[in-house]
């Protein structure tokens, strides 16, 4: 079977990455700047063919992935298992009222701690693990999908974290070792004749945008 090559693009910025809420599965709209990314991010890659694009169902991705899908004339494939982790309550807190408000759940945020559940909000919070098997699960049913060679997928902090950690075998435990930009292009391969058929090729690409560029809210 041939190599697929993956594009896998964090949303832009929205005004809650500025303030550094945790939004989860709260649908928070793509800022000015954002908007701007988006753009930028379709213009370069402007030439590169596509044969599909994926995208979570909520509208900071949509909006992100919709320049794209709009060069080239493809239809947004909308999954919203690609979204992000549902944190339950914690959801549109800042982390100082997140501390506050929820100390056990926000020690167990910082913690990293696995199976621990949120209180939960206006959704039911998912636990790292449960989120990790959903990202990594979701990902790799996509390059099944028909006659594929090169695909964009739109998603969130959360699932690159999920994704890089899945290609180079690293525990959920363990602290972030890898940069989360918005709008930023992530570049991996997946072939199924490999020992490890997801290899990440290179990574945090934010080439085509300018210094506004957020790391990701939760590093």
């Amino acid at each position: 079977m041939a190599t697929i090559e993956i594009l896998l693009i964090r949303h832009g910025e929205t005004d809650w990455n500025l303030e550094r809420r945790l939004q989860g599965h709260l649908d928070i709209p793509l800022n000015q700047v954002g908007q701007r990314q988006a753009l930028a991010l379709a213009r370069s890659l402007d030439g590169i063919t596509l044969d599909a694009i994926f995208s979570s169902d909520l509208q900071r991705a949509q909006q992100t992935a919709a320049p794209l899908a709009a060069a080239r004339n493809l239809p947004l494939q909308v999954d919203a298992s690609l979204r992000e982790r549902c944190y339950g309550a914690l959801e549109g807190l800042r982390y100082p009222e997140a501390a506050q408000r929820f100390p056990e759940a926000y020690a167990a945020l910082m913690e990293r701690a696995v199976d621990f559940r949120y209180p939960a909000g206006v959704h039911a919070a998912e636990t790292m693990r449960e989120f990790y098997e959903r990202a990594v699960r979701t990902l790799l049913a996509v390059p099944a999908r028909a006659d594929q060679r090169r695909i964009a997928i739109v998603t969130h902090g959360g699932v690159l974290d999920c994704i890089y950690r899945y290609a180079n075998s690293l525990a959920l435990e363990q602290p972030r070792s890898c940069d989360i930009f918005n709008a930023s292009i992530n570049r991996l391969s997946w072939n199924p004749e490999r020992a490890q058929p997801l290899r990440v090729d290179s990574w945090a690409d934010i080439a085509h945008l300018d210094e506004l560029t957020l790391d990701e809210i939760q590093r």
